[in-house]
Parts: structure tokens; C-alpha cells; sequence
């Protein structure tokens, strides 16, 4: 499989179609090699418009639903990120690849021998730092961060891992408390409180640790 063409024809196809516009992202996702995030067996499914099956029962973000995230952030070079359930690392080396400097952390051994793999071969050195840890307690030992992303489906966000933002800091989600399908959620830090605001829908398979009482409405 040409995977280059690959990459080419999934943003010509499924991101500039779909209002991803951010240069940084697009340029991103053309150069990144997403199979190398994949099992093995699953490489020809790595720009598929559909979510990838991982190991444990999880799955990676289909790459329109992962770049509308990201540009929901609006992450900013230089600023400091925090990727949650981070599975085998693509979210995360797709923020170092537009100038941030990443925290990774992820539950799952296999997913996080991956990830640290795929990570060490695809980004500069010391841009992304991988973290084997409890993605609801988000990482407090690097708080606070610019911007964190929850890279799943979620019921609530935990009054954890939004202390966890700088003010002025972002976090972004896909939340499922209003039943499918889901909905982007962006959380902004502002004068000591978090607001919420409902963007585009999207599916994202739930994760495990993110079913607290919610602290957003729909």
C-alpha cells in the first residue's frame, strides 16, 4: 500500500472537505505516518473515515474527528499540552508536530509500548513525553497546561483534570451525556471557572474513567 498516497487522498478527502483549515494541522496529518500508530494487521485501515480498533477494547480517532479537535483548541506553538487516554500516541505527536510540547499519558501497557515506539520515530526528541498513569487524574506532576485533550468519548470531565488548566487554558472532549451522537465539547478556564461550549457532532468510542457525575450540561 502506497502510504503516502494514502495520506494525501485522506486530506484532500475527508479534512479540507470537512472545514479542518488550520494550515499546521493539514500539513501535519499530509507528513505524519498514522500507520505506524496501528497494529501491524491494521495498517491498511490507518486513514480509513472510521475509527481504528486498538488492543484492550479501544480505538483511535478517525482522522477528521481527531483534527477538528485539535482545531478546536486552538492549540498554539510553544504552548504546553496534556493528552489524555493517549492509546498509542497519534494525538499527541499530532500537537508536538504543530509546535506544542506534549504530555502523553495512557493506562494500557500495550497501547503505551506503541506509542513510546511509534512517538520515538515520528516527532524531535523531548517534544512529546509519555506518561504510564490514570487518564481521569489527568497529571498534576506537569500542571498546569495550555491545552489538554481527552482523546475518546466521555460522560463527564473530572473536577481533576480541569484544575489542571492554566487560566486561559482549553480542554477539549467528546462528550456522550446527551446520548449519540456525540458532541465536541470545548472547556475554557476563565476568573477561576470553567464554561462550556457544544461544537461539531462526533462519534468517539466511551472511555473507561470518565463517568463521574458531569460538571457540563448539554
Amino acid at each position: 500500500m502506497d502510504f503516502a498516497e494514502a495520506r494525501r487522498f485522506m486530506v484532500e478527502g475527508q479534512l479540507r472537505p470537512n472545514r479542518v483549515e488550520d494550515p499546521r494541522i493539514v500539513a501535519a496529518l499530509r507528513d505524519l505516518p498514522r500507520e505506524r500508530f496501528v497494529p501491524a494487521a491494521m495498517a491498511s485501515r490507518a486513514y480509513a473515515d472510521a475509527d481504528v480498533p486498538l488492543p484492550g477494547g479501544r480505538a483511535m480517532l478517525k482522522p477528521l474527528v481527531l483534527a477538528r479537535l485539535v482545531q478546536l483548541s486552538g492549540l498554539r506553538r510553544g504552548e504546553r499540552a496534556l493528552v489524555l487516554a493517549a492509546g498509542t500516541g497519534f494525538g499527541a505527536a499530532l500537537m508536538a508536530a504543530i509546535g506544542a510540547s506534549v504530555t502523553a499519558v495512557e493506562s494500557d501497557p500495550v497501547l503505551l509500548a506503541t506509542a513510546r515506539v511509534a512517538i520515538a520515530a515520528t516527532v524531535p526528541a523531548g517534544t512529546v513525553t509519555v506518561v504510564e498513569g490514570n487518564p481521569a487524574a489527568g497529571h498534576a506532576a506537569g500542571a498546569p497546561y495550555d491545552v489538554i485533550m481527552i482523546e475518546g468519548g466521555v460522560q463527564a470531565v473530572p473536577d481533576a483534570v480541569q484544575d489542571q488548566l492554566v487560566e486561559g487554558g482549553r480542554l477539549v472532549a467528546i462528550g456522550l451525556a446527551g446520548g449519540p451522537p456525540g458532541r465536541a465539547l470545548l472547556l475554557r478556564r476563565a476568573g477561576g471557572a470553567v464554561s462550556t461550549t457544544v461544537d461539531f457532532d462526533a462519534h468517539a468510542a466511551a472511555l473507561p474513567g470518565f463517568a463521574t457525575a458531569p460538571t457540563f450540561a448539554f
